[in-house]
């Protein structure tokens, strides 16, 4: 899926984003104050990440769709930056209502000329959620809390029908999403995608999406690659059973002559299956399968 224009158009206009961006950099990277503080700063996080955040939620959120009945027509983002989720909901759902919780109001604000929604101040560890939602989003938010567990069970409580949590593919992360699970699960949450079953796993499942780039991003993440593969997971959880799937890919296909060789996720298991070209319509399918696609 494609950023918005409109949107990329509007980051643009902070000047010396470059800059910024590499100072943001270097805090993160040497461990120094994360936390944005001003108009400049969250500009051009925005301009670097959003896009990424968009491409990841986005994708995460049409293999969850797949398996409901009824799509969503009321979204909570909560953690949401400057809207990046929200935006990705609103290009795949028709929605009634759109409400934002963040904490840090350089975001909000920014966020609030990007993203058309109801903006609001929350902070997830001390406040209570204010409203229920058919969908709930947390999108690179949980990590960053002090409990991410409670944090979560907020999160469901709040959800009417499901709550869609993406992170990074770091280990750390994935490993989270599966305490998360489990816990939910536990409490009543059935496991939409992308695992087509309940049960307990311990696989570093990660997906990736295509983010297309502009020359601004070229300029703020260095390089002149026209693309670049944001690497994500994610949890999808509904309140009543999800339409599943009898498998789900996790790795990229391999493509050989005649025949497909793909890694699949089953209610019995991780399981390598080779698709060979006699079964056409399999075959079809196999050869143009993505990461994270059900069969």
């Amino acid at each position: 899926m494609i950023f918005p224009p409109k949107v990329r158009f509007l980051l643009e206009q902070t000047n010396g984003l470059k800059q910024t961006a590499a100072d943001i950099s270097l805090r993160y990277r040497t461990g120094r104050d994360k936390s944005l503080k001003t108009a400049a700063e969250a500009a051009a996080y925005a301009a670097t990440r959003m896009p990424a955040t968009f491409g990841a939620v986005a994708r995460a959120l049409e293999l969850t769709l797949e398996t409901l009945e009824t799509p969503p027509e009321t979204l909570l983002d909560v953690g949401a930056g400057t809207g990046a989720a929200t935006l990705a909901a609103q290009q795949l759902l028709d929605l009634k209502s759109a409400i934002c919780l963040e904490r840090a109001a350089v975001m909000r604000d920014l966020g609030q000329k990007l993203v058309a929604a109801d903006w609001r101040t929350i902070d997830i560890m001390a406040d209570d959620l204010p409203e229920t939602a058919d969908l709930v989003v947390a999108s690179y938010m949980l990590n960053e809390v002090a409990d991410p567990i409670f944090a979560a069970r907020k999160l469901w409580n709040a959800a009417e029908s499901v709550l869609l949590i993406v992170e990074s593919a770091l280990p750390e992360s994935v490993a989270l999403l599966q305490k998360i699970r489990t816990d939910l699960t536990e409490r009543g949450a059935h496991v939409a995608a992308p695992c087509p079953h309940d049960k307990p796993c311990a696989e570093w499942c990660h997906f990736a999406c295509r983010i297309e780039r502009s020359r601004l991003h070229k300029q703020l993440k260095g390089g002149d690659a026209p693309f670049e593969d944001e690497k994500f997971s994610f949890i999808a959880l509904t309140k009543a059973p999800a339409l599943r799937r009898s498998a789900r890919v996790l790795r990229h296909p391999q493509i050989g002559t005649n025949k497909v060789g793909l890694t699949l996720c089953t209610p019995d298991g991780i399981i390598e299956k080779t698709v060979f070209k006699p079964d056409k319509a399999l075959y079809k399918i196999a050869r143009k399968a993505k990461t994270g696609d059900a069969l």
